[in-house]
């Protein structure tokens, strides 16, 4: 990343702000900084050489307690601006980037950080970005101003050090460049593997439960034992790099004003200066080399704030897949079609799906295959978050991409593999009032019955009752102490699988959509739990289309048609 990168500009405009104020603040303190030490030069001049006492010097004190003051002021002033700057364009990034991923769908960013990745740079990721604006950008502007308005100062009183000001200052940033180089890598490289560290741990906690069942918890505890060591040891390296670099910097910039005493002393030896301007220049000369060694020091601090920067820009910079505007006809009616489909991802070789099939309204229709057969890609194609590499998906003889994403939703009820139960009240889990206030403007989907982009209609207490006896949860809920009113933790925190899994049938009963997806309904639950669950879908299927992804034979065999699917890639879900 540039040290201001015009996409930050772009993404971010509470930046524009922040940068005049900032170029302004420098300006004032780079005149200021000037003036302080020609008020100190003068001073100790008149004291050394004249011999004048506090009464002579009293407007040179009074002056010079003005700018002190007024630099103090100042600074405090560069510090709110950073802090208010810094928490802005956190903001408005991580809104920017939460947004633009619910309108990417699911699908999201293909190679992207995944889940695990988007939650660390929506987070700590865009934290580090304080050290950015509040000590590396302020440093930036200051470096541009500062040594200007000093050597600007410097020509007419002393040519020769102006020159040797000039000639030396530019190996700082040379220097800096050439360590930056290494430290950018370095970063990238440590922030990819925080995200798939933060990626697998989250993959290890949502799958705690079967990794104990089936005894693999501690070999994945030592994987992200061996993964934290990693991260422990690029940390420690991109430390040392920053401690050594700044140690160059700091070199380099004492050898420059070593250079420019020892020639301002020699010629003030020999007569040729006068004590006042050798002063004045020996106070400028640090001054001018100071917001360079600054840039450098603080760059290291913001370095992983700016990988997080590039992480978003890409992020950002995504496609948005291009959608249709036709109405959607009746999904209660309606046919729906995979003609000739084909889904790859980019990157891998052959095709996740390929079907070829049609689905007439009503019943329970079953996918069958193996595992990666692209049984939960076909579901995706459906809902429009996966677009067909060929072939088309067709509902009523319209084809799904020519279509308003939205109102197409709107006639479907979708139950993925793993629900997702909001920390909230049942009540609010089932009608979806807290997804609804939490991200009504999105178009997405609650992982737990697809509701569009509208938020779910107020649910009188009956009617989620019925919906909860449809499911058959409806005792289990009776026999809690709050009831309807029972506050669930993160992700269903207190209900067993099976139980999760019928609160999310819960909603589909509740929405009453025409078409009904299930993916993986009864993965993972005993035999008695899935007759429960198979039960509740069977009441479900009643007067709708049930598309259902499905491994266990007796769910199967709950199915009015059967539509196979051929094997394909490795790994597709």
């Amino acid at each position: 990343m540039k040290p201001l990168d015009p996409r930050l500009l772009r993404h971010a405009r509470t930046t524009r702000t922040y940068l005049v104020v900032t170029a302004g603040i420098g300006a004032a303190l780079a005149v200021l900084v000037v003036a302080q030490a020609t008020l100190l030069a003068d001073g100790i001049t008149a004291v050394f050489l004249h011999g004048a006492g506090p009464a002579a010097l009293g407007s040179t004190l009074v002056w010079l307690t003005v700018v002190v003051a007024a630099r103090a002021a100042l600074c405090w002033a560069q510090e709110v601006a950073s802090a208010r700057a810094a928490a802005g364009v956190r903001t408005e990034l991580r809104g920017r980037l939460l947004s633009h991923l619910a309108r990417l769908g699911p699908a999201a960013r293909p190679g992207g950080p995944g889940t695990g990745g988007y939650a660390t740079l929506a987070t700590r990721g865009l934290d580090a970005l304080d050290a950015y604006f509040a000590r590396y950008l302020p440093q930036l502007v200051l470096a541009a101003l500062v040594p200007a308005i000093v050597l600007a100062r410097l020509l007419p009183a002393d040519l020769v050090a102006a020159l040797t000001i000039a000639v030396t200052l530019p190996l700082i940033p040379v220097f800096m460049t050439l360590v930056g180089w290494h430290t950018e890598a370095a970063n990238r490289r440590q922030f990819r593997l925080l995200t798939r560290l933060s990626q697998h741990f989250l993959d290890v906690v949502a799958g705690l439960p079967t990794l104990q069942l089936f005894g693999r918890a501690r070999a994945q505890a030592a994987t992200i034992r061996r993964i934290s060591d990693e991260q422990r040891r690029l940390t420690m390296r991109t430390l040392r790099t920053a401690f050594l670099s700044s140690l160059v910097l700091e070199l380099l910039a004492t050898l420059s004003v070593a250079l420019v005493a020892v020639g301002v002393g020699l010629r003030l030896v020999a007569g040729h200066l006068d004590l006042s301007t050798a002063l004045l220049v020996l106070i400028l000369a640090p001054e001018a080399y100071l917001p360079l060694r600054a840039v450098g020091a603080n760059y290291h601090a913001s370095a992983e704030g700016l990988a997080a920067a590039e992480e978003v820009f890409a992020a950002l910079e995504t496609p948005v897949p291009p959608t249709g505007s036709r109405a959607a006809p009746d999904a209660a009616t309606a046919e729906l079609v995979f003609d000739d489909v084909e889904v790859s991802h980019p990157g891998r070789d052959g095709a996740a799906l390929r079907l070829d099939a049609r689905i007439a309204p009503g019943g329970i229709v079953a996918l069958t295959g193996p595992s990666g057969c692209g049984k939960s890609t076909a579901l995706g194609a459906l809902l429009g978050f996966v677009a067909p590499t060929r072939g088309r998906v067709t509902v009523g003889g319209v084809p799904l991409s020519d279509m308003d994403p939205a109102r197409w939703r709107r006639g479907i009820a979708w139950v993925p593999q793993r629900p997702h139960l909001f920390a909230a009240t049942i009540r609010d889990n089932v009608t979806l009032r807290a997804a609804a206030a939490s991200d009504g403007a999105s178009d997405g989907a609650s992982d737990g019955a697809f509701r569009g982009d509208d938020p779910a209609a107020p649910a009188g207490d009956d009617r989620i009752w019925w919906a909860l006896q449809q499911a058959g949860i409806a005792e289990t809920v009776a026999a809690l102490p709050g009831g309807l009113d029972t506050v669930l933790g993160d992700d269903g925190a207190g209900l067993s699988a099976g139980q999760r899994q019928r609160l999310a049938l819960a909603r589909a009963f509740l929405r009453d959509a025409p078409i009904v997806l299930l993916d993986e309904p009864t993965a993972n639950l005993d035999d008695a739990t899935a007759a429960t669950v198979m039960a509740a879908i069977r009441r479900l299927a009643h007067g709708r289309t049930v598309v259902v992804a499905a491994h266990r034979p007796e769910l199967i065999a709950l199915a009015d048609r059967v539509v196979p699917l051929a094997p394909a890639l490795a790994g597709a879900r």
